[in-house]
């Protein structure tokens, strides 16, 4: 190839350069024409409530096999939400913890019942124990 040939090849026109039209699509994203949303606040959960679940759960657990355990946290467990309940109720969404309250207030009443049966079963197998004299040989 010639100088020349070599030249044309390597820029473009002059008259092409002078007579483009503008790019159809900006160099970068345009801003939102509205503002940022703000970040969302946390809102601390009732420790009631937490307390309220945490009771009733382990009172479930130790009612099972004793009973005992359940007629005493359950109750404690149910109190405790009732009192969570009316906190978050009155601070109008700044304290959360509803479903924790009233789960711990559902498993606070059926580890009540658990617990009062099962130690009712305890109590009937302990006086037939006891009263139960068939077994003992001698005297």
């Amino acid at each position: 190839m010639s100088e020349a040939g070599s030249e044309a090849m390597a820029s473009p026109p002059r008259a092409s350069m002078e007579h483009a039209a503008p790019s159809p699509v900006a160099p970068y994203h345009p801003p939102p024409n509205y503002p940022p949303p703000v970040g969302s606040r946390s809102v601390a959960t009732d420790g009631k409530a937490v307390a309220s679940l945490v009771w009733a759960i382990l009172g479930l657990i130790f009612a099972l096999p004793i009973g005992l355990p359940g007629l005493i946290a359950g109750p404690i467990a149910y109190f405790l939400a009732g009192g969570a309940l009316t906190r978050v109720a009155e601070s109008n969404g700044a304290l959360a913890g509803r479903s924790a309250a009233r789960a711990g207030r559902v498993i606070g009443v059926i580890a009540t019942a658990v617990g009062a049966v099962v130690t009712l079963v305890w109590l009937v197998v302990i006086f037939s124990a006891l009263n139960d004299t068939s077994t003992q040989t001698g005297f």
